[in-house]
């Protein structure tokens, strides 16, 4: 399917690249310059803002919008190009052409819009990379959903995509955690224990140390905290597993951190910074002040290792070994990092929460300590988000108190049983990862089109009904003389034919929110269509039924398409 905009892009750029070989316009390099759908309906489908070249052209707006016209190929999917003040050139799409996209669609089908703008490439996008120490919380549960969709719509782009989970489980939380399920199996088995307010407090951990417990009796009691840190990961993970898979989340690759540390990587790592110059040991970082040396002075602190990272832009200087010898999670990040791109990805993204943009950072700085460009990689930053219900009471939104099960905890699977996995997809996406977000859950779960989810899915079961009841009548859209299309279908196809925009833009900006949007838009244009378009009524003429049966065969193909890029399931009834 083509772009439509990208065609003009293309025709636009060849009229102007004539005008400076024929001398009627100055030598410059053409800049990029969007062509997109106008503001209002009545300025055409697509314009293009000429006022944009016109100090380079040395020409007014209007004039060199005028040039550009008149130097312009035929393209047969215009029907009308028009000039408007103050010097955009505004397109018209061909009914004719339009009706032809709608066979065009179906016979595409699931591969609608399938671009090649990443084709021969691969890109990787890391995400969710919980602590394997508890459930996915519905912190986690915004990036796992904004990590799936941005894997989908490069998929959708052409890239060859692998979804990797970094598998969190080295450093002190996982001691504390083995720490903490010993200490509940000692309690299960009748040993009087006291149990730290700074151990995992979860109910989860009772369930777990309890199940051990009926299982091997008091055999346990002899094994070690790492004996139970095993156990208690390994449960955890299956767990987070079945979490994600119940919201259509798979990984396909899992780095486990501890390898860095196993095979010696996070010390290469520091060596290879050490030989560049951007190692040093010290009590104190290069920059402090005679305050700050003082108070590590007074504390006694002895010598760490720091990295210069302040010779890169930071604002400080960051310990990468503290003084007993323990490394910070700055170094085995930089390892980790440095190992993406030692493997090759055309493009790595990684989705994390706003509390770790400094960290992003710094392991920025750390690749360029290393010799390596770290051009490639890309983060999407993701807000807090938190579950709401309205409270009538206090009249105002209130937080969700949920199951405690996760102790403090406020857990996806809590979300997906109050909900589903199609509003959880739905609504974690639907607002910039920038925004915080509250969920709804009042809203989400009502049948109706105030909620978006509801919305957009019934277009696509509106389109199935209408199948069920053709083939119930003997019905078809066999021979479908698509010139008997009107007006109102059109407007549809014409949005439909957006999509390949919205999935260049969302993959070029690493906004999978776009998708998103663009499906409510859809289903805006589509509803009203509906209604006014029927195709199974007494007053209907067959062959305009079999016109329009055929549209709406290819509106279930666009939308199935965009619920899939979202993640979510595309019901034939609700």
């Amino acid at each position: 399917m083509k772009q439509l905009n990208r065609e003009l892009e293309s025709a636009i750029s060849a009229a102007l690249l004539s005008a400076q070989m024929d001398g009627q316009l100055p030598a410059f390099v053409i800049p990029e310059i969007p062509v997109s759908p106008p503001k209002r309906a009545d300025q055409g489908d697509l314009s293009y803002p000429a006022m944009g070249l016109a100090r380079l052209a040395r020409r007014s707006p209007l004039d060199l919008a005028g040039l550009i016209v008149e130097r312009l190929n035929s393209l047969a999917f215009i029907d009308c190009v028009e000039i408007a003040p103050p010097g955009f050139i505004n397109f018209t799409i061909a009914d004719d052409y339009l009706k032809r996209q709608v066979d065009a669609i179906i016979a595409e089908g699931e591969d609608f819009f399938q671009l090649d703008i990443g084709a021969g490439k691969t890109a990787q996008v890391e995400f969710v990379s919980a602590n394997p120490s508890g459930p996915i919380t519905i912190g986690h549960t915004r990036g796992a959903v904004v990590g799936d969709a941005m894997a989908r719509l490069l998929e959708a782009a052409g890239y060859q995509v692998q979804r990797e989970y970094y598998y969190n489980n080295a450093g002190n939380q996982m001691m504390v955690l083995g720490k903490s399920l010993m200490l509940r199996y000692r309690q299960q088995i009748g040993d009087a224990v006291d149990y730290p307010r700074d151990y995992y407090q979860g109910e989860y951990l009772i369930e777990i140390a309890a199940q051990l417990a009926d299982a091997h009796g008091d055999a346990l009691r002899d094994k070690d905290w790492a004996w139970f840190k095993d156990a208690a990961e390994a449960r955890m993970f299956e767990w987070i597993n079945r979490s994600l898979t119940a919201i259509d989340i798979q990984h396909n690759e899992f780095f486990n951190e501890t390898s860095l540390f196993e095979d010696g990587r996070i010390w290469r790592t520091l060596e290879a910074m050490r030989e560049n110059g951007h190692i040093y040991e010290s009590t104190h970082w290069e920059g402090a002040d005679a305050a700050e040396i003082a108070d590590v002075a007074s504390k006694g602190y002895e010598p760490a290792t720091w990295f210069r990272s302040s010779g890169f832009g930071d604002e400080k200087d960051r310990v990468m070994v503290k003084s007993d010898g323990a490394p910070t999670y700055t170094l085995p990040d930089i390892a980790y990092h440095s190992d993406k791109l030692e493997r090759g990805f055309s493009i790595a993204v990684n989705v994390l929460g706003t509390d770790h943009f400094s960290q992003a950072q710094v392991v920025k700085y750390g690749l360029r300590a290393l010799g390596m460009d770290p051009e490639p990689i890309h983060v999407i930053f993701v807000q807090m988000v938190r579950a709401v219900r309205w409270n009538e009471a206090i009249g105002a939104y209130e937080a969700v108190k949920q199951s405690k099960r996760a102790g403090d905890f406020d857990t996806l699977d809590d979300l997906v049983v109050m909900t589903s996995a199609d509003a959880v997809r739905y609504h974690m996406l639907a607002r910039s990862p920038n925004s915080q977000l509250d969920f709804d859950v009042d809203q989400v779960v009502k049948q109706s089109n105030e909620n978006p989810v509801y919305y957009i899915q019934n277009a696509y079961v509106r389109c199935a009904g209408i199948f069920r009841e053709a083939d119930e009548r003997g019905f078809s859209d066999d021979g479908a003389d698509l010139s008997l299309l009107g007006a109102d279908e059109l407007r549809f196809v014409r949005k439909a034919l957006e999509l390949g925009n919205v999935i260049e833009q969302a993959v070029s900006n690493y906004e999978p929110h776009k998708i998103a949007f663009y499906a409510h838009e859809l289903a805006a244009v589509f509803h009203p269509i509906y209604d006014r378009a029927r195709v199974l009524h007494s007053e209907v003429p067959p062959d305009v039924a079999k016109a329009r049966l055929r549209f709406y065969r290819a509106a279930a193909v666009v939308f199935h398409r965009v619920l899939r890029l979202m993640g979510m399931s595309a019901p034939e009834r609700m």
